[in-house]
């Protein structure tokens, strides 16, 4: 059974396109008062910088909704909050409403699915109208089930913070956590920098406390946090490796272990869409080329098959006619961790996509899924 490489290339990109496509959308409020720092969270957290000065689409009077084409995120921010008693009351009635709405609409796009509630530390104040107003709201809102995370931005000392949250806990607010963050490193007057802090463990909280069907969206818009995205990654690979070794239960002839690429092709468009790369035809080509070995425009799929093999110590050495469940699963296992490494090194930047259409760049690459799979040349 042949197999055209291009025709390969295309069908893993149809695939990362459609998962790409197919992610729900992520909608999160974010309430507070002017300059607690608000934008400057949204544009550290997540891999875009969705907040800019005069951009979002008003849907309420108090109320922006801020989105990016093929960015499935939607920020509801609002406006106002510092004007007092009755802009306070406005908001909430408006912010029930939109809730109500989504969740009437019974569509997981519109619903919204998370609530920060921004409160700047360099202020150091929580004021008994913030109080009754999370109050109220949660009160008015609990039949929604909408999750509430107090966030402590501008935390630049994290004694005050932890006393600020601390003092919060003692009210009993309903709310799933209070997390002091920093958003970005601050510097003070060119003596010293306090470090960005607290962005990963409000992703970490918010992925337990959002619907499963919105997880996999969190993973890809945020860029904080590689743990979990590694964490999320390897499911996905779980998941492969049981459909290969499904298919493998009766064996498979060596010359057609080729009908195991779709399992795998829809693994490595899940890991994509995890990690939020927009991934070129040239890279997918490196990326491949580097398990395989071989550039060739058509190959068998006994080749591929073997290319696959030799990088798995201990199951290379074989020569019989057919893949057991146990190889194919093995086989699956190692391409989607291989894959996983890849993203995680451009993740940290010690991997540009441009670096991979050198050849130095192959070379890496090649290096990289050596390592990582620990192969001995």
């Amino acid at each position: 059974m042949d197999i055209n490489t291009n025709d390969l290339i295309e069908s893993c990109m149809r695939a990362i396109d459609k998962k790409m496509k197919n992610l729900n959308k992520l909608n999160i409020v974010v309430v507070g008062k002017s300059g607690v720092g608000k934008s400057t969270l949204i544009n550290n957290i997540f891999r875009e910088r969705l907040v800019t000065t005069g951009i979002g689409a008003p849907v309420t009077a108090h109320m922006a909704k801020i989105c990016k084409e093929g960015f499935p995120l939607c920020i509801y921010d609002t406006r106002g909050f510092e004007l007092g008693y009755d802009s306070q009351k406005e908001i909430r009635s408006e912010l029930l409403k939109t809730i109500k709405e989504g969740s009437d609409s019974g569509d997981i796009n519109k619903a919204i699915h998370c609530i920060w509630y921004c409160v700047s530390m360099a202020s150091n104040r929580f004021e008994p109208q913030e109080i009754e107003w999370i109050k109220s709201f949660t009160e008015e809102s609990r039949i929604y089930h909408i999750p509430v995370i107090i966030v402590l931005t501008q935390a630049f000392e994290s004694r005050k913070a932890q006393e600020m949250k601390k003092y919060i806990e003692s009210i009993n607010l309903e709310v799933i956590q209070i997390v002091p963050v920093l958003a970005e490193d601050f510097e003070f007057n060119d003596e010293y920098c306090v470090k960005a802090y607290g962005l990963d463990a409000l992703i970490e909280i918010m992925q337990e406390a959002l619907p499963s069907e919105i997880v996999d969206t969190l993973m890809n818009v945020q860029q904080v946090n590689l743990k979990l995205k590694q964490k999320r990654a390897q499911a996905a690979v779980a998941a492969g490796a049981a459909a290969a070794a499904a298919a493998g239960a009766t064996p498979i002839p060596f010359s057609d272990a080729v009908l195991l690429v779709p399992t795998e092709v829809a693994m490595l468009a899940s890991i994509t869409a995890i990690f939020g790369f927009d991934i070129s035809k040239a890279v997918l080509t490196t990326l491949i080329s580097s398990i395989i070995g071989t550039s060739g425009a058509t190959f068998a799929g006994k080749a591929i098959v073997s290319g696959l093999l030799k990088l798995i110590p201990g199951i290379g050495s074989i020569a019989g006619c057919a893949i057991s469940g146990a190889t194919a699963s093995a086989m699956t296992t190692a391409l989607g961790e291989a894959y996983i490494g890849v993203m995680t090194a451009m993740l940290k930047g010690e991997i540009t996509t441009k670096d991979l259409e050198t050849e130095q760049g192959k070379q890496k690459m090649s290096e990289l899924f050596k390592e990582r799979l620990k192969i001995r040349k």
